[in-house]
């Protein structure tokens, strides 16, 4: 996926990019990431003043995560919005100079498939639960509270108050 700064300059019309992207490379190394689709990416180049480009769009695709209180599987769906400007630097700039929002160029065209995964890979949910009142598994013998409870004695005694529980035995 290559946007090309001078056909895009000369262009009548806004560049559409559709394709997938295959992003299980990126997450390879995540344990809570059980399997992800291949994203599909629908992107829209337009020139935006001497030697820039926007392009907008989305990214979307599904993901397949564990519940991080009870892991079992949960299917996320991901809509993604997708926005980058391009600035293509035909001399070196200055620091003081340089803008954050931009990304410089210094080729006169530029693979956008990086982007694109670091968006994926920043949208990326930290932690996912199967519900909202999800109860987790017993810190003890592992069962999924969710499905029943278990015999396990979970009362929470303060540390520096145990030496005081067996005081009026």
């Amino acid at each position: 996926m290559n946007i090309q700064f001078r056909k895009l300059a000369n262009a009548d019309e806004p560049l559409q990019l559709h394709d997938t992207v295959d992003v299980s490379e990126v997450v390879k190394g995540r344990k809570d990431i059980l399997a992800v689709a291949p994203l599909s990416v629908d992107l829209k180049a337009l020139p935006a003043g001497t030697d820039s480009v926007n392009v907008v769009g989305t990214l979307s695709g599904e993901v397949d995560m564990l519940c991080s209180r009870c892991l079992t599987e949960v299917k996320s769906k991901l809509n993604i919005p997708f926005a980058e400007t391009f600035k293509w630097l035909k001399q070196p700039i200055l620091p003081d100079d340089e803008d954050e929002e931009l990304i410089y160029i210094k080729d006169e065209s530029v693979d956008l498939i990086p982007y694109v995964e670091e968006n994926f890979v920043l949208h990326l949910p930290d932690s996912v639960l199967c519900k909202a009142d999800c109860l987790g598994l017993c810190q003890k013998c592992g069962q999924n509270l969710n499905e029943g409870t278990c015999s396990c004695d979970n009362t929470v005694i303060d540390p520096r108050l145990a030496g005081l529980k067996d005081f009026f035995k």
